[in-house]
């Protein structure tokens, strides 16, 4: 039973060619995988494409289903689905749909993350070779369409069409193969803390924008429910041609709600000649399509009230910095390091949203991305600064207790003597016998200045015992004997006293 149920180890694995067991790919099988990353998501993103024009063609009233023609419109369909401006008998069409795109984009970062696993590339370098494969394919596949579009009444230009299908193919490959080839380690290991906690907090401000345009965009399609209803009656009749108009209408959700963003920040949009903002209208023909149904015919005040939304995001990325540091002044260098990703990321959705729509009264679909970047800039740093600043600490953090590695340990210290030499007995009686003849020589020459001292006190007597004359040289003599008897005294005092002490400090030494 052990042998059934058991795991296999990495022998087994190895040999089965699991890279993940540490065996290398083979590059028959690289090529293979490869091969098979490349060529997937060309042939499932243009069979969505034709199956999704198939499906509207066969069931929309009095339309003839072919599959030469659902194939040839499918090669503009793919282009459109990545952004790739098209024209229509010479309309140019600019403002595509933006739900194609994101399913395209999560289908290549998904087939580059299986690519990344069953190649077993764990290294920032190897995920570049996934990045240009797909990029680089989808790019071919683009000029290749063009190229075989050009005489059909749907068609794009060659540039745009080997441009733009490969740069959104090769950042969808980044964002698949980032995890598994650790280009996220990478970008943690060189962004300080404070960076990657403005980004975390700019990617929430950024959810948070969204969000308040998808409010703003529902609450507009309830208030406008009876018009929803009138317009899929009137322009699309029937359950053919409701079930095409509805999938229209899926299709460019994402474009109305930044659409919605742009409104509840403030700049507002435009689509021809008709503005729309939370501070005016200015009205004129529009689509009549049921994803446009939620445009007001006249302003109303309360809108202002829908400025609230963006500063509701503005006040959460405050509150998700507010503990990441004791100082404020770090907390609002990372609402300005969010503020600034909320502002670049309004900017290129908006210029997805944007474009020709046509050449008559609706085109062309705009948003002011320059002014909507700065005012999504301002709703995001203003109130969160403001609830980072007055919602997190202030008071300095005390010290951290070391660790358990940085901890000291205080022993006791013990200090031990050095052991001494014992004394040897013949050192020390040689050793006192030249201490007591230094003594004695010490004594011996005391005792002759003593007796030099004793001479010469007797000559001054003497000499003072004999009459004296009374000249000047005698009077000069006798200066002179009186200094020399006073020096005499002092030299006797001397040596009374070294007498008296010579024997203490002899025994000191001693």
């Amino acid at each position: 039973m052990e042998l059934i149920t058991s795991p296999p180890d990495a022998a087994d694995a190895a040999r089965q060619g699991d890279p993940s067991a540490g065996q290398e790919v083979s590059r028959v099988a690289t090529v293979r995988i490869l091969l098979a990353t490349a060529v997937g998501p060309l042939v499932t993103g243009y069979t969505a494409v034709a199956a999704l024009l198939a499906l509207i063609t066969a069931i929309a009233p009095g339309a003839h289903f072919s599959t030469a023609g659902v194939l040839l419109a499918a090669g503009p369909g793919w282009l459109a689905a990545h952004q790739v401006p098209v024209q229509l008998t010479g309309h140019p069409l600019g403002a595509l749909p933006l739900l194609p795109t994101v399913g395209l984009v999560l289908l290549v970062a998904w087939t580059a993350a299986g690519a990344a696993q069953r190649l077993g590339y764990r290294e920032p370098g190897q995920a570049l070779t996934l990045i240009g494969v797909l990029g680089g394919t989808h790019a071919l596949f683009g000029a290749t369409i063009s190229t075989l579009s050009r005489d059909a009444p749907v068609d794009a230009d060659p540039l745009p069409a080997f441009l733009i299908p490969g740069l959104v193919a090769a950042l969808a490959a980044g964002i698949g193969s980032a995890g598994r080839c650790g280009l996220l380690a990478v970008a943690r290991r060189y962004l300080d803390p404070l960076a990657r906690h403005g980004l975390r907090a700019g990617a929430l401000g950024m959810a948070g924008l969204l969000t308040a345009g998808a409010l703003v965009f529902t609450l507009g399609s309830v208030l406008a429910a009876p018009t929803m209803h009138e317009l899929f009656q009137l322009n699309a009749p029937g359950i053919g041609s409701g079930a095409g108009m509805l999938l229209l209408c899926l299709g460019y959700l994402p474009n109305a709600v930044i659409a919605g963003l742009g409104f509840a920040a403030g700049p507002g949009f435009s689509i021809g000649s008709v503005t729309v903002s939370a501070f005016g209208l200015e009205g004129g023909p529009v689509p009549g399509l049921p994803v446009l149904a939620g445009l007001p015919e006249e302003h109303a005040r309360w809108w202002l009230a829908l400025l609230a939304l963006p500063a509701a995001a503005g006040a959460l990325v405050g509150w998700s910095v507010r503990r990441i540091d004791a100082n404020p002044a770090v907390r609002l260098r990372a609402v300005g390091i969010a503020g600034a990703l909320v502002g670049f990321g309004v900017v290129l959705l908006g210029t997805l949203a944007s474009g020709r729509l046509g050449s008559g009264a609706f085109d062309p679909i705009s948003i002011p991305v320059g002014t909507l970047s700065v005012a999504a800039f301002c709703w995001i740093v203003i109130p969160g600064a403001a609830v980072a600043w007055f919602a997190g600490p202030h008071a300095p953090v005390p010290p951290a207790e070391p660790t358990a590695e940085e901890k000291t340990v205080e022993l006791p210290v013990t200090l031990v003597e050095e052991p001494q030499d014992s004394p040897d007995p013949a050192e020390d009686e040689s050793t006192e016998s030249a201490e007591d003849t230094e003594t004695g020589e010490a004594d011996t020459g005391t005792g002759e200045a003593d007796e030099a001292a004793g001479t010469e006190d007797t000559a001054l007597d003497e000499a003072g015992e004999q009459p004296a004359t009374a000249t000047a040289t005698d009077a000069v003599d006798d200066a002179d004997a009186d200094d020399d008897a006073d020096a005499d005294d002092d030299a006797d005092a001397d040596d009374v006293d070294a007498d008296d002490a010579g024997p203490e400090e002899f025994g000191r030494e001693r």
